[in-house]
């Protein structure tokens, strides 16, 4: 599956538009990281943890965008946009979307 924040591939002829495919995971911190968090909120510097947990969220929600633009028929995705927003305290939701194509 190819992927691509651009309207088209280069040198690649979209033949099959789908239309809006999507994939999102929301993710809850964890107490334990939270304090580590903390300290590192006073003394400055990357909160690694949390890293490592938008990392996981962002490939998690893309595998479920991949698998829906798979189920129709597609073999690339373009326009490819992230998204994030809080749901609850201590809990955001991680989405991505784009449209779903079939390419030469």
């Amino acid at each position: 599956m190819l992927l691509t924040n651009i309207e088209g591939i280069p040198g690649r002829k979209i033949i099959e538009h789908f239309g809006l495919v999507s994939g999102s995971t929301v993710r809850a911190k964890n107490a334990f990281k939270d304090i580590g968090a903390s300290f590192k909120n006073i003394v400055g510097g990357e909160l690694k943890s949390y890293t490592a947990l938008m990392d996981e969220s962002r490939s998690q929600a893309v595998e479920r965008m991949e698998q829906q633009a798979q189920q129709l028929g597609a073999n690339a995705i373009i326009n490819v946009r992230f998204s994030t927003s809080n749901i609850a305290q201590g809990a955001a939701e991680l989405y991505v979307y784009g449209t779903a194509v079939r390419i030469e």
